[in-house]
């Protein structure tokens, strides 16, 4: 059976400051974008919201893919 190599721990909490700070970037504006195009075209409330979170949620995906590509090009184990 093959050793397995140590965890980085450095690299591990690099990832996740920038999870978090990308994140928190990535969603607030996706979300703030929906809020304005809400605004901008004068829709209803319910409309904005479904709106909005239509936009988070595509900020979601787009953390999910950054974070993957992270992890990928991030060496975790030593």
């Amino acid at each position: 059976m093959p050793e397995r190599s140590s965890i980085n721990w450095l690299h591990v909490s690099t990832l996740i400051a920038v999870g978090i700070l990308v994140g928190t970037e990535m969603v607030g504006a996706s979300w703030a974008a929906g809020w304005a195009v809400g605004g901008l075209l004068q829709l209803s409330p319910l409309t904005s919201h479904i709106l909005e979170g239509l936009f988070a949620l595509c900020g979601v995906v787009l953390l999910y893919y950054f974070m993957r590509t992270a992890i990928r090009n991030e060496s975790i184990r030593t």
